[in-house]
């Protein structure tokens, strides 16, 4: 049963996606299996006795592909994974004995948006652009929040507004958007469950660098234990000027994988 007052407070709520949808030749890192669908079944390919069809799919997809979350399995270093523990030692073709994407635990709860790109006045950060601690604490002052430990951080970049733009949301020659490592670790000291953004990445990609390197990934997901969200439709948050909102993110809880879709939903009043 849910509470009357509880009732009273989400009957007056909104609700905002922000996931893209899913469709094959979407935007995605060529690091990554790309995202198929087809249709398996149509109706008419069998048809019961009373007239009635169905139709079904079969979806391919890699778990880092769309908007998803990346398991603290996803990135090593120097054969480690986070807390010292031995890569080698935990994976095998069923995928990581520790650490994969089932290991994380639903998030409902508070949620930050840190809008740089409102910051600088404009829709969309230029491509390539290092998103750097002034940015972020002018961002956190301008939305008038604090930022508290176990919670969620989103970057707002507006790189989501480039969706339909493959290969500039990519990002594989213009680069895109998003916080360095300074940043990053000014973020993290924040101590977050989960940072998000908007770009394939999470991280600034230099012009022409493609994602040779990685050090925001490593940074969090080995050092610090903090999950990342990728490819984010911030859009919502960004038009409707929300800073502070109630979060969902659950990912599918595929055993072992190194990352798992996700859709996650802001809560606002």
């Amino acid at each position: 049963m849910i509470p009357a007052g509880l009732q009273e407070t989400l009957a007056g709520a909104t609700v905002l996606d922000l996931a893209h949808p899913y469709r094959t030749g979407m935007p995605q890192s060529p690091n990554h299996p790309p995202f198929r669908m087809v249709l398996e079944r149509r109706h008419g390919d069998m048809v019961r006795a009373d007239g009635g069809s169905a139709a079904n799919e079969l979806i391919m997809l890699g778990g880092h592909v769309g908007t998803h979350v990346d398991a603290l399995a996803h990135v090593s270093h120097q054969g480690k994974l986070h807390g010292g523990v031995d890569a080698a030692g935990q994976q095998s073709h069923r995928g990581f004995a520790t650490l994969g994407i089932d290991t994380f635990r639903p998030f409902v709860g508070r949620a930050v948006h840190l809008d740089v790109a409102a910051v600088h006045g404009v829709p969309t950060l230029p491509a390539g652009y290092e998103v750097a601690v002034a940015d972020l604490e002018a961002a956190r002052k301008a939305a008038g929040v604090e930022l508290r430990p176990g919670e969620v951080i989103v970057i707002g970049t507006g790189w989501a507004r480039e969706w339909s733009r493959h290969d500039v949301f990519t990002g594989q020659t213009g680069g895109a958007p998003g916080p360095g490592l300074e940043a990053a670790r000014w973020l993290a000291d924040y101590e977050p469950v989960v940072l998000g953004a908007e770009t394939i990445a999470f991280e600034q990609i230099a012009p022409g660098a493609g994602h040779a390197l990685l050090p925001v990934h490593r940074l969090l997901l080995v050092e610090r234990g903090i999950n990342i969200m990728e490819t984010m439709n911030l859009a919502p948050l960004a038009d409707a000027g929300v800073s502070e909102f109630l979060l969902v993110i659950n990912p599918l809880p595929i055993a072992g994988a190194t990352g798992a879709p996700v859709r996650p939903l802001a809560i606002t009043w």
